[in-house]
């Protein structure tokens, strides 16, 4: 079992302790009696079939007594999930994004981060939101998972009891590169959170069209060094011809300021030849034209 990093993970593994013991209980009695029957009233045991007449009181404790049961599971269940929705008055409040195949978050500042940063034994709200597809935001250690789906508003908060990095995953399958879609909380005390907030060691220095390529995953699937991934090398590409598919047909096309703006916006126009279509989707509503002008820029740079 993984450590117990929230004020969550304690009662979930409880709930998860009282749900397995029931489920063995019955497991293993009803085995046992399917056991006895076999072998009492086997053939040779008994030539003459055996007829059990009913009995009220039994047929009133086989249904009450998984019904209690079931009830203790259903109580331990719905008692661990109402905190979950109950967010303290004042937490920090995050915005994770998911996209494929990457999770970035959004600080009140407007920071944005590839991993999250949280201080310790504070509340912290994460809103979820889903740029593509439906992703699932788990943190093993915490206990926390909810589903993060495209046009629904979704959350999930934590206390986190002990310093020290957790993974965070994405628990539904969303795509070809769905197991590369890995970050990580760290928790810090309360005195080095302030300094991570005030820290000038950012990307105040880094290209701009750079910073969006990362905060929009487009380095998941696109390198910058000439590889081959799930799409075209960004590496040396402006002003290169290209050979594309454009409705199912075969076309030569120069790489140049207006096919990279049509390719954010509806990236399975024209199809780069050897290369899947439909993988990606179209960036139109996140993207302004300004930054699209930013990436271009950049991509300039990769010769």
């Amino acid at each position: 079992m993984r450590e117990q990093a929230s004020t969550f993970a304690q009662g979930v593994d409880f709930s998860l302790y009282v749900i397995a013991g029931i489920s063995v209980f019955f497991l293993v009695g009803i085995t046992v009696v399917m056991l006895f029957f076999v072998f009492r009233y086997n053939k040779k045991r008994n030539p003459v079939a055996t007829n059990i007449e009913g009995s009220h009181k039994m047929e009133v404790l086989w249904t009450a007594i998984p019904t209690l049961l079931v009830m203790v599971m259903f109580y331990y269940g719905w008692m661990g999930y109402k905190p979950l929705r109950n967010v303290p008055a004042g937490a920090l409040e995050v915005t994770a994004y998911g996209q494929m195949w990457k999770f970035t978050f959004e600080y009140p500042d407007g920071r944005i981060t590839d991993s999250l940063v949280v201080p310790l034994g504070k509340p912290v709200k994460v809103n979820l939101v889903s740029r593509d597809v439906l992703h699932s935001f788990f943190i093993p250690s915490f206990r926390m998972k909810e589903d993060m789906v495209p046009g629904k508003n979704n959350f999930l908060w934590f206390e986190t009891t002990q310093k020290g990095r957790f993974d965070v995953l994405c628990a539904e399958y969303c795509g070809q590169l769905h197991s590369y879609m890995l970050s990580s909380v760290t928790v810090l005390d309360q005195h080095d959170y302030e300094k991570w907030l005030t820290s000038s060691a950012s990307v105040a220095d880094e290209h701009p069209g750079l910073s969006l390529l990362k905060q929009n995953a487009c380095l998941t699937c696109h390198s910058q060094d000439g590889s081959k991934i799930i799409g075209p090398s960004f590496k040396g590409i402006f002003g290169k011809t290209e050979t594309v598919v454009t409705d199912d047909a075969e076309r030569e096309i120069v790489i140049d300021e207006a096919y990279i703006s049509r390719s954010i916006r509806q990236p399975n126009a024209d199809v780069v030849k050897g290369y899947m279509k439909g993988l990606m989707v179209s960036y139109e509503t996140v993207l302004s034209e300004e930054q699209i002008g930013h990436i271009t820029d950049y991509i300039k740079t990769l010769k």
